[in-house]
């Protein structure tokens, strides 16, 4: 927004909430009430708590999964409503997490995927997670989570018959996710960059610096007068493999060459 010529304080004022997903309802009401002039949504569960808080202030979503098929927008090409902005194509990059952890550990046949039971793309998430297992040979096992205490206990739980793998839903706390998935040695994998720089083992998501950068140019068109409706829903073209190699040797893992020479990026 700086960028753009916007100078805070001055030509506009930021209102942040953050909060868990059984909370974010309240939250976008709260904003509701404040008279914002914009709301700014970051995952998926953001932006349907936004959406059901208002229909008349504009919604920017910066990032989230799949709109169409979860109801949040009539079409990408022509929204019609009051919410725009950037599309996630989550769902089909947890089935390639599947392939990744396949192409890492060949021997790897039953991968846990901790699921976010709040969060309603969680299914679409897991039915593209359950295809890609079915075409690798590779058992999903979900695991619902609907709170931080279970989120914690599912890592002992898994303990008992430890999976091969386990692919984290990116609407989970990713830091907490990641210590845990250490704490226990398993591989833990998934879809949003900010899970391996917290010490998860791999990511393969869109670029999400540039998601942000094109969500504040949606923000400044409709500041200046355009309507969500009209304005289409982008979607990324950019995909980055990145790999924490420091969790890789604590794991004792060899990540195979081929792999480590389509890697965007190595966290050492």
């Amino acid at each position: 927004m700086r960028e753009l010529g916007y100078v805070e304080g001055h030509s506009v004022h930021f209102e942040f909430r953050q909060g868990p997903v059984s909370g974010l309802p309240e939250l976008a009401a709260e904003l509701v009430r404040l008279k914002v002039d914009l709301i700014v949504t970051g995952a998926t569960p953001a932006a349907f708590a936004a959406k059901q808080a208002t229909g008349d202030i504009s919604i920017v979503m910066a990032f989230a999964g799949n709109p169409v098929e979860n109801g949040l927008e009539v079409s990408l090409a022509r929204p019609g409503g009051n919410i725009t902005g950037m599309a996630r194509l989550t769902a089909e990059l947890a089935g390639k997490c599947v392939e990744l952890i396949r192409d890492m550990l060949p021997s790897a046949h039953r991968v846990a995927v901790l699921v976010n039971a709040p969060d309603r793309f969680s299914k679409p998430f897991l039915e593209q997670t359950r295809l890609a297992g079915a075409a690798t040979g590779t058992a999903i096992e979900p695991i619902m989570i609907h709170s931080s205490e279970e989120l914690d206990a599912a890592f002992p739980t898994m303990e008992k018959d430890p999976p091969d793998a386990v692919i984290v839903r990116p609407s989970l706390p990713a830091k907490r996710a990641a210590e845990l998935a250490l704490q226990y040695r398993l591989p833990a994998v998934s879809i949003a960059r900010t899970f391996v720089d917290e010490g998860g083992l791999m990511s393969y998501s869109a670029d999400e610096a540039e998601a942000y950068r094109r969500a504040a140019i949606i923000v400044d068109k409709v500041l200046k007068g355009a309507k969500p409706a009209d304005l289409p829903v982008e979607q990324p073209t950019k995909f980055d493999l990145v790999i924490n190699l420091k969790t890789a040797t604590a794991l004792g893992i060899a990540i195979p060459p081929m792999l480590l020479a389509r890697v965007d990026e190595v966290i050492e």
